[in-house]
């Protein structure tokens, strides 16, 4: 167990990782991002584990990326921002490249990078009545360093349906943008997520791993470039006046000017 997330193992090799801050809806800190690419790292490279589950504790998955962390980002220096960024491109990639199966198990909401962690997941099963949403605009922000990893999963043209206007969806919609495989009642997500790991038991590791690698290397292109250009964008838009006024309006609980 770390400050922000638990990890359990089973007799099967299966990994659980559970996002562990369910006071802040499990939103993302700068502990959770370096605590989640620390462990991309090592189930990554354990050849025992065979799957790995990421779950969200509480009544959602995760709301994104914290707002306090995002606001230290603000009065920060140009450096700093550039390398808050990165750290948060970091944990996306680890996530994306991980040569494991990945397999997110969604409920309540997912927002902002929390969809994110959707669209870097091999599959995603998400329960009926969960809400989701590219929510930086209403902040005055943009879905910037999660935005190879969307584009890729939806295709430009559907994450533009939901990419600029904030809007939220329910899980149907996110089926159909691509975001998760399925949806099923609550209680029975548990089993649709077991469901999805039991195949991944029974076949040889070191070819999902390449088969994993062969998918993402045919893939729309997400190099060292395209990352670099995300954490530029991002690192830009925190030095804006709309960010700090988005954040600051949320954060005092009143309507943004643009609202």
């Amino acid at each position: 167990m770390t400050d922000t997330l638990t990890t359990e193992i089973d007799g099967q090799g299966v990994a659980t990782v559970t996002l562990n801050l369910p006071d802040s809806r499990n939103a993302l800190s700068g502990a959770m991002i370096g605590e989640l690419t620390e462990a991309a790292e090592h189930l990554g490279a354990d050849p025992s584990i065979r799957a790995v589950v990421l779950r969200g504790a509480g009544k959602v998955f995760c709301a994104g990326g914290d707002l306090t962390w995002m606001k230290a980002q603000i009065a920060a220096t140009r450096a700093e921002r550039i390398a808050e960024a990165t750290r948060l491109a970091d944990m996306f990639g680890r996530l994306n490249e991980m040569p494991k199966p990945l397999i997110v198990r969604i409920h309540g909401g997912a927002f902002g990078g929390g969809v994110g962690l959707a669209c870097v997941a091999d599959v995603a099963v998400a329960a009926e009545g969960t809400t989701f949403g590219l929510t930086e605009t209403k902040l005055g922000l943009i879905p910037a360093t999660i935005s190879p990893y969307v584009i890729a999963r939806m295709g430009e043209g559907r994450a533009r349906q939901v990419f600029m206007s904030s809007r939220t969806f329910d899980a149907d919609e996110a089926v159909r943008l691509g975001i998760v495989a399925r949806v099923v009642p609550e209680p029975e997500l548990d089993d649709a997520v077991r469901a999805e790991v039991e195949p991944f038991l029974h076949v040889a590791p070191g070819a999902v791993a390449a088969s994993k690698r062969l998918a993402r290397e045919l893939g729309p292109r997400i190099d060292a470039q395209v990352v670099a250009a995300t954490i530029l964008r991002l690192a830009d838009t925190w030095e804006g006046d709309e960010a700090a006024h988005g954040i600051d309006a949320f954060l005092s609980r009143t309507k943004p000017r643009w609202a």
